[in-house]
């Protein structure tokens, strides 16, 4: 059996893993974790080199920051400003889910997740082993676990088949239910707009806030 890869299916065994992901996340190393939509590769959002770190593993650009995954919504008023009454509605509806939320970042944040403009793609995951995780880390950027232009993992042998030693540890929580990246919905301009379609669609996202459905024909490049 991969030593890096630890088990994390139920919460009456998997403290040992727990404990051993803060562990890595605490030293500014990087761990893949399962969610609810596909698995993530994960650091300390508040640690610059550990975010390089999981931008370099994947082979990603600065151009495109990581979102960062957060334990309940009210850390959503600790890391963002000016959040829109739709915005926080579409949060309220969907989190934890598959629904990440763009918005602007507090400017006071001593953090460097890459040239986001100001911004942050904030998510609540709704997936037990994650949430216990973040909730003893705070705040985690986690993007998919696989090499930029690869396949997304849905295991954690499929991540570390793409990952292998560039991650100190891998949490295994079962085949990956969704399956499905998250729905991105931009709430920094006037107006919502839909700019990645995903796990919630535009129909149910427009039954709790008005959205505008920012996508090319044929879906986003």
């Amino acid at each position: 059996m991969n030593e890096r890869i630890r088990p994390a299916h139920d919460a009456g065994t998997w403290g040992e893993a727990i404990d051993e992901a803060v562990n890595v996340v605490t030293r500014g190393r990087l761990l893949v974790l399962p969610t609810d939509t596909v698995y993530g590769i994960g650091a300390d959002a508040f640690t610059p080199p550990a975010v390089q770190a999981l931008l370099d593993a994947k082979g990603r650009g600065r151009q495109m920051p990581p979102p960062v995954l957060v334990p309940e919504l009210r850390t959503l008023d600790g890391l963002a400003r000016d959040v829109p009454d739709a915005a926080r509605a579409l949060a309220e509806a969907f989190w934890p889910g598959g629904l990440t939320l763009v918005v602007l970042a507090q400017p006071s944040l001593a953090w460097d997740l890459g040239e986001t403009h100001g911004t942050v793609a904030l998510r609540v995951p709704d997936h037990p082993t994650a949430l216990a995780l973040l909730r003893r880390t705070g705040p985690l950027a986690v993007s998919s676990a696989n090499r930029t232009g690869s396949p997304a993992a849905f295991t954690a042998a499929e991540a570390y088949d793409q990952l292998g030693d560039s991650v100190d540890l891998y949490l295994d929580g079962g085949t990956a239910p969704g399956q499905v990246a998250s729905s991105i919905v931009d709430a920094t301009g006037e107006r919502l707009r839909l700019v990645r379609a995903g796990a919630i669609d535009l129909e149910r996202l427009r039954e709790v806030a008005e959205v505008d459905d920012a996508q090319p024909p044929g879906g986003r490049p």
